[in-house]
């Protein structure tokens, strides 16, 4: 291939904008702790809401994405002016975000008890309104990698960035938020905490947003979108059901992407986990913290080989070899709960009276659960970047440019999972006769082992055996990204030419007819 043939293929981000693009999710995430991890809790002991009400609201709330997520998808693919595609989203729905959570947590406790139907109007319409601009910003993270980069070799870097990013955001929000909790009496159910947190928060976001901006500015014009560029031509919003129906590949992305998420969703949910070390195992504060250190730093070297393994293979290659050894390591993990409760020698422990206490029990459930847990937390995010590849096959199927709409039905999909979780494990407290979620202090109850195999292993391990099973048949593979992008490369240069997109998408279908300076 020519190298100007070569340089208009394939579209390379720099470094600085591989790192500092992902800060979006890093940004999104901040008020994904800062809402979703405490607006009921906000309800019901601030705003002294029905319990029930405030748990419930927020998860049918889930159920009016399925409308808004599509339009706003339909709306930032129409979107083409001043700044860019991307950059209007982000900022507007960081702003949106910001003002909605600034009156829900800083005035609506102001209104007095006498009117709680102004309190649960406020809190269900403030909520309403964060949704939005929470739709807005997150799904440009999925979408914006289309302009990012379209490189093969970068695009698994996506992953790490991401996860990076994600980190930053939810972790910081996650260490500050019981600190600031011990400064005011009630800790969690003081409207004191909301109206100290949501400013730090939203400070903390604005400026990863800005980061985020600055990483994508460059990339965020029309040269970079699709084939058609300005002359893209405008998508009807009664196409987009019959184009998703027509993707296939995204179809068994989205089924992967909700096997990878549910799994990480139930396995980390803090009851299952009380429920495990707690009061099975009895020690939640000597094996909690310590499993999870182990867990994370066992996906430092599986997120290496999964950058390595998407380089040279694709990203489906490394999504179902690493998604399998997860697989494979919880079969032992599952069979190491199956014994517990047979003797002493069959229980999770690591430190005793005199220090040091560890069985052999305890040593092959940190190797399965080790292996295990880093290659699957490392495939968690995979399927975000593989959004991109999605995005850009449609370009190549159809010649329509729509990073928009798959952005938005993938992060509907991620919503929806993410609600399912906490509704699944609720459900299943309920089987073993409780009518409140387990803390790590309470003391076991017959059949809670039961539970715990079925939330911490065979729900993800279905999960993951769903996702196997729908990337058999998906069809872009490394090999295949390339022909895509050089028969795009090529059909774009052909349209920026004078050529009409009708022809171009005519004349060049498959790598073999493409001139000899596209082929690689």
């Amino acid at each position: 291939m020519s190298e100007n043939a070569k340089a208009s293929s394939v579209n390379r981000a720099k470094l600085y904008q591989l790192v500092l693009f992902p800060l979006n999710n890093g940004a999104t995430n901040v008020y994904y702790v800062l809402v979703l991890s405490y607006i009921a809790t906000f309800g019901s002991n601030v705003l002294a809401l029905g319990t029930l009400f405030a748990s419930v609201m927020v998860t049918a709330m889930r159920l009016c994405d399925a409308i808004t997520d599509p339009i706003i998808g339909a709306l930032m693919d129409r979107t083409n002016g001043k700044f860019g595609k991307f950059r209007p989203f982000m900022a507007i729905g960081n702003l949106i975000m910001a003002a909605s959570i600034l009156v829900l947590y800083g005035i609506t406790p102001m209104i007095p008890d006498t009117m709680m139907w102004a309190r649960y109007a406020a809190f269900v319409g403030l909520y309403f309104v964060w949704v939005i601009g929470y739709t807005f910003q997150t799904s440009c993270t999925r979408s914006g990698q289309t302009v990012l980069t379209n490189d093969p070799k970068q695009r698994p870097l996506f992953t790490i960035f991401n996860t990076v990013g994600s980190l930053l955001g939810m972790g910081v929000m996650q260490f500050l938020a019981p600190i600031l909790a011990k400064n005011y009496e009630g800790g969690y159910s003081s409207a004191g905490f909301f109206r100290t947190l949501a400013p730090v928060g939203i400070v903390m976001s604005i400026a990863l947003t800005i980061l985020a901006i600055i990483g994508i500015w460059e990339k965020d014009q029309p040269k970079y979108f699709g084939i058609g560029g300005e002359k893209t031509e405008k998508v009807k919003v009664s196409e987009y059901l019959q184009i998703i129906r027509e993707n296939k590949p995204m179809q068994r992305l989205m089924i992967a992407g909700a096997g990878t998420k549910l799994a990480l969703s139930i396995a980390n949910n803090t009851t299952v986990l009380c429920m495990l070390y707690g009061c099975m195992m009895g020690a939640y504060d000597g094996l909690y913290l310590p499993m999870m250190v182990l867990g994370y730093a066992c996906s430092v070297p599986f997120f290496i080989l999964s950058v390595r393994t998407s380089q040279k293979k694709g990203q489906k290659a490394s999504l179902t070899k690493y998604v399998s050894v997860a697989l494979a390591c919880y079969v032992g993990v599952l069979v190491l709960l199956l014994l517990w409760g047979h003797g002493d020698a069959f229980h999770l422990s690591l430190l005793g009276e005199n220090g040091l206490s560890i069985n052999l029990y305890t040593i092959l459930f940190i190797l399965f659960f080790g292996i295990g847990y880093g290659a699957y937390y490392a495939t968690a995010d995979m399927p975000i970047p593989m959004v991109a590849d999605c995005s850009d096959y449609e370009t190549y199927r159809s010649g329509k440019y729509i990073p928009g709409i798959m952005g938005t039905l993938f992060s509907l999909v991620d919503k929806l999972v993410s609600s399912l979780s906490a509704t699944v494990v609720g459900i299943a407290v309920t089987f073993i006769g409780l009518n409140n979620l387990p803390t790590q202090y309470d003391p076991y109850t017959p059949g809670m082992n039961v539970v715990v195999i079925v939330l911490f292993c065979a729900i993800p391990m279905v999960a993951w055996a769903a996702t196997l099973i729908a990337m058999k048949g998906y069809s872009l593979t490394g090999e295949k990204m390339k022909e895509i992008q050089a028969v795009n490369a090529c059909r774009r240069d052909a349209v920026a030419n004078g050529m009409k997109l009708e022809d171009a998408m005519e004349k060049w279908q498959t790598v073999d007819q493409l001139p000899a300076e596209y082929r690689a």
